[in-house]
């Protein structure tokens, strides 16, 4: 109720509510139009009431009159002029109704011949105004009349005529303010009645109109919603009413399914944290920061091939794996950096609020990334299968085409501070993420070949992730040091694997794999290939093709170079 008539505050204003305004605009209207038409009908009745008044006071003056006519007479018969007095008071004081009314002889000079009222006046009549009037009235013989005059600090209205016995202005007047006590008080009820009256009315208006309007309040905050939320959507105008008001919101609605579409096709095409900031800011800007951010580098294996069998379908297998590839990077809070072909670059971090560490968010999107192409394989062999039951085998051209559908990916993370913004010019922009990570990123997916492992990251990563999540459910096992080519550094690199995947035989591999890793960084090649060999995993045949095939190398510091990208 409150919010209805006092609105709300938005920042440092008040938005004031339609039906307040319609309200207060009417209860104006009604309370000028009341109180002009009661004020003009006090006017009419005033001037009525004082003809009436002057017409009673005129007879009350009429019988004192004729009554100071007969005291004179028995003045000037017993002499005693005091009880001639009293008894023309007492006379007046009979006829009177109010208790400022008053009755009062005067004499040229001012001198009070009597005076009757019901309280207790002055012996001088002051006011020379109105004995100017009567000297300047009697000069023309007019020597009755209407006055105004003022008696005892207080105005009058009266009349007045002069008794030549006494020699006395006879006047017979009403105070002002008393007289027009009964309507002024007939005019306040009135003007209270007529407040109450509106304020009933406005309060059942409030709630007439503020249902008739009501979806005007519903459209406002679902439009304050929306620009909280920073997104556009649909009011619902269930059970709205066939007016001006519901045909706004339908238009807001078909304004907001038409910007909404152009959004999606948008957000298609750029980032999701570049369309926010966007939507926030209402322009693009060409500009970056530097982020730490975690890089995902992904590549389809044997592409070539692939391309060359396959021929324009290609296309058609890329868009399936990267429907599903996109969505659980989208769903992992990351961003697509870029898509070259067979190659997608993916960043994590880059948003202000995200439900995960960087590192976790990188991982768990690749692992999904493994799945879905795994799923992918899998429904390949169903429908190998399936042909196989019908034909009883594939052609070589099918088993070509077989071979080529079986999508496998590798998986390159790395980390740390890179150039993350806007470039290109105001005509043309792109997104993009800049850094010795990014390509660092694409040289660890590339390794993915040589240790046949689906996923290999940086130290970076492991430290990460061991930091903002120490319960995390991954066992990072050290692949090697490696040297890749244009760089004049050996850098770590892990083999990331859920801990759910490792059972105990797996682990017994694994430590073997570790000791013959720690002797392979020793030196001692022979002893290292036994134990590669004893651990039975495909990633350490690249160990022990080095170590069968080659000497360890003098000043050896346990350093792999690379000798290709």
């Amino acid at each position: 109720m409150i919010h209805t008539i006092f609105g709300t505050k938005i920042k440092n204003t008040r938005v004031i509510p339609l039906v307040s305004k319609i309200i207060i605009i009417f209860i104006i209207f009604i309370l000028v139009s009341n109180f002009s038409t009661n004020y003009i009908n006090l006017v009419f009745n005033r001037a009525e009431l004082l003809n009436l008044a002057k017409d009673i006071i005129i007879k009350d003056l009429k019988d004192l009159y004729n009554f100071c006519n007969n005291q004179f007479d028995i003045y000037e018969f017993n002499g005693d002029l005091k009880i001639s007095i009293e008894s023309i008071e007492k006379k007046a004081l009979s006829d009177f109704k109010k208790n400022k009314s008053v009755a009062i002889g005067v004499k040229e000079d001012g001198s009070i011949l009597f005076l009757s009222s019901k309280f207790e006046g002055t012996k001088e009549f002051s006011d020379t105004k109105t004995l100017n009037h009567f000297l300047e009235n009697s000069k023309d013989n007019v020597t009755e009349g209407f006055i105004n005059f003022r008696f005892n600090n207080e105005d009058y209205f009266g009349v007045y005529k002069h008794n030549s016995k006494w020699n006395v202005y006879i006047i017979r007047g009403e105070e002002l303010n008393e007289f027009y006590q009964d309507s002024r008080r007939i005019f306040r009820d009135v003007s209270l009645i007529i407040v109450g009256i509106t304020l009933i009315c406005s309060i059942i208006g409030i709630f007439l109109i503020g249902f008739i309007l009501r979806f005007v309040g519903i459209i406002t905050k679902a439009i304050m919603t929306m620009i909280q939320g920073q997104k556009l959507e649909m009011i619902d105008l269930k059970n709205a009413t066939n007016d001006d008001i519901a045909y706004l919101g339908i238009a807001f609605n078909s304004l907001s399914s038409t910007i909404n579409n152009l959004m999606n096709i948008f957000l298609k095409f750029v980032n999701k944290d570049t369309a926010n900031k966007a939507y926030k800011e209402k322009t693009i800007r060409l500009e970056g920061t530097k982020k730490e951010l975690a890089i995902l580098f992904s590549d389809i294996k044997s592409f070539t091939y692939m391309t060359e069998t396959l021929g324009i379908d290609i296309i058609k297998l890329l868009n399936i794996h990267y429907e599903s590839a996109i969505h659980y990077i989208l769903m992992h809070d990351g961003i697509i950096g870029s898509i070259i072909g067979d190659a997608l670059l993916a960043v994590f971090g880059s948003f202000d609020e995200t439900r995960m560490a960087k590192s976790v968010s990188a991982l768990q999107a690749a692992y999904d990334i493994q799945e879905v192409t795994a799923a992918l394989r899998y429904s390949m062999h169903r429908v190998r299968e399936e042909i196989e039951t019908k034909k009883g085998s594939l052609t070589p051209e099918e088993e070509k085409v077989f071979k080529a559908v079986l999508i496998e990916v590798g998986v390159g993370i790395d980390g740390g501070e890179v150039f993350y913004g806007n470039i290109g010019s105001n005509a043309r922009m792109t997104n993009t993420v800049i850094g010795d990570n990014v390509n660092s990123a694409s040289r660890l997916e590339g390794l993915t070949r040589i240790y046949k492992v689906p996923v290999i990251c940086s130290q970076f990563i492991k430290e990460d992730l061991e930091k903002t999540n120490p319960n995390h459910n991954y066992f990072f096992l050290e692949l090697d040091i490696v040297q890749v080519k244009g760089k004049t550094e050996g850098k770590k690199i892990f083999y990331p694997i859920k801990k759910e995947k490792v059972d105990y035989d797996m682990q017994i591999k694994l430590d073997t794999f570790s000791k013959a890793l720690k002797l392979y960084y020793d030196g001692d090649w022979e002893t290292a290939c036994i134990k590669f060999k004893e651990c039975n995993l495909p990633l350490a045949d690249v160990f022990i093709d080095r170590t069968l095939n080659y000497k360890c190398p003098k000043n050896w510091n346990g350093i792999w170079t690379m000798t290709s990208k």
